[in-house]
């Protein structure tokens, strides 16, 4: 059965079948599981919006859809996490800060800028990261503080800047992205980084919602069905990450960095052919 969305989006009407909005559901779910443990639950979710959603829906529609999406589960992964693993306030603050500023200029230039010419760009950087993490096994094993000061300030905000600008622009990724940074930058471990970066990627939803919410440019009704779902995935995989640690993490961020890889260099060869 459509459901019509007159009045809550930009478009004059967007409607999808219950089996479709099923699909989307269970595609949200699953995203949140990936992103509570590891971030990239982009991955999984915006693509399954493209296909699923109407021809009509445009592309900040799918963008701000997936956002009012991920929010949920990234609230409430950070709330989960929080509970038993604490990160130095010194450092979320300028993270956290940056990351709202980047993702709000990023999502705020995102209908500009031509994404398909980005696809290499992150491809290559996927692969340099998930390179750097294979070949140096010891990493985010065990956590330090490697900074303090205004030593950590400013690599922490640079780092939310970046990564936020990013996620505003593209987004898929961006979980990975923080935690790889955190952890490669700052000497967190696996678990401390991730923590730290849900809070930075909550961040960055939140922006890209207020930008695209302002416009118009979210579909409320399927996006708030897919954020139940996001919320239940995030819960269930912030629990295991919590419980089998370290290690636990950095395999499903190879797993997910893999994933990533596979799908940009797809991307890649079809925007060369």
């Amino acid at each position: 059965m459509p459901q019509s969305l007159a009045g809550l989006t930009a478009s004059p009407a967007v409607g999808i079948s219950v089996w479709v909005l099923a699909a989307l559901v269970l595609a949200a779910f699953v995203a949140g599981w990936v992103d509570s443990v590891v971030g990239g639950g982009g991955l999984i979710q915006l693509p399954a919006l493209v296909v699923g959603l109407p021809a009509d829906a445009s592309t900040p529609e799918i963008l701000g859809t997936n956002k009012l999406s991920s929010v949920a589960g990234t609230l409430v992964a950070s709330a989960t996490y929080l509970r038993r693993i604490r990160v130095p306030v010194g450092m979320v603050l300028p993270l956290v800060v940056a990351a709202f500023a980047g993702s709000a200029a990023g999502s705020s230039v995102a209908r500009f800028i031509p994404r398909d010419l980005l696809t290499p760009v992150v491809l290559a950087a996927v692969i340099v990261v998930g390179a750097y993490t294979w070949f140096r096994p010891t990493m985010g094993r065990t956590h330090e503080n490697r900074y303090t000061g205004w030593a950590r300030i400013w690599r922490s905000a640079l780092i939310g800047l970046v990564i936020g600008f990013y996620d505003g622009v593209l987004g898929p990724g961006t979980g990975s992205f923080f935690v790889i940074a955190i952890v490669a930058f700052l000497g967190f471990g696996f678990l401390q980084g991730t923590v730290a970066a849900k809070l930075a990627n909550l961040t960055t939803n939140i922006a890209s919602i207020l930008v695209f919410g302002i416009h118009g440019e979210v579909l409320w009704i399927i996006g708030g069905c897919m954020a139940v779902a996001n919320l239940t995935g995030g819960f269930i995989g912030a629990k295991m990450a919590m419980r089998h640690g370290n290690e636990f993490i950095r395999v499903v961020f190879l797993v997910v960095i893999g994933i990533l890889a596979v799908k940009l260099a797809w991307d890649t060869v079809a925007l060369w052919t």
